[in-house]
């Protein structure tokens, strides 16, 4: 009895889950039947404007026979070098320490057996690097020559940017819209189907990075001053829209 019963109840069970599968199949073919036609495009869009600040890198070197001297000589020329700065309008949020080091230096001597002599410490070096924030592009040049003259000789990278991009970024954006949108009207033309509403709609970067380009002319401070181009900075937007086709 306890078997028949049993044996019952499984064939009970499988007949309810071959029911179910069966039941679920027409209802998965009709969601495939009932999704939407879309089409995706990329759009990219640029915008350019002129620079109006530039990070500049100074470094002091300076070497002694012993790291005291070294970075005694190294911190005059570098106190010289701010206070010059100051003086010419820089702010001190403008100023930021960005290398320190102080670093050994040796002298390998050849040795004339089969036997390895020691490196021998024979000075140091000390180094202490600025980064600078210049909001007046027209001085860059002459600030560049003052410094070199009050102790600065190492660094002198320069990257042109924009207090706010923004609006520059914003018309990018706009462009890369209506890229996307010229291209999936091509495409839908020529498919000779009809292009539905937007479904999604994404960026690549979210902030994109400055491209230097090539200026025209060099902006300087004086005629003795160390001659800068600051060009322009094109700043480019990408992206990607998925459309609906209607049927």
């Amino acid at each position: 009895m306890i078997k028949a019963t049993r044996a019952l109840m499984l064939a009970t069970f499988l007949s309810g889950a071959m029911t179910a599968g069966f039941l679920a199949a027409p209802a998965s073919a009709e969601e495939t039947q009932r999704r939407e036609a879309t089409i995706m495009v990329s759009g990219e869009g640029k915008a350019s404007v002129a620079p109006d600040m530039a990070l500049i890198s100074l470094s002091v070197v300076q070497e002694a026979a012993t790291a005291a001297e070294a970075l005694a000589a190294n911190s005059k020329a570098m106190a010289e070098v701010l206070a010059d700065l100051k003086s010419q309008g820089i702010a001190e949020k403008d100023m930021q320490t960005s290398d320190f080091s102080i670093q050994p230096k040796y002298r390998q001597e050849t040795s004339s057996g089969n036997g390895y002599e020691a490196p021998e410490i024979v000075g140091y070096s000390v180094q202490n690097g600025l980064t600078v924030r210049v909001r007046d592009l027209g001085a860059l040049g002459g600030l560049i020559d003052r410094a070199v003259k009050l102790g600065v000789n190492q660094g002198g990278n320069i990257v042109f940017t924009n207090d706010n991009s923004d609006a520059t970024v914003e018309e990018a954006r706009k462009q890369a819209v209506a890229d996307a949108a010229a291209k999936a009207k091509t495409l839908t033309e020529a498919a000779g189907v009809k292009l539905g509403r937007v479904i999604e709609i994404s960026e690549a970067f979210a902030r994109p990075m400055p491209e230097l380009m090539a200026a025209p002319m060099a902006k300087m401070a004086a005629a003795d001053a160390v001659p800068i181009a600051s060009g322009e900075n094109r700043y480019t937007v990408t992206v990607n829209i998925t459309y609906a086709i209607e049927q």
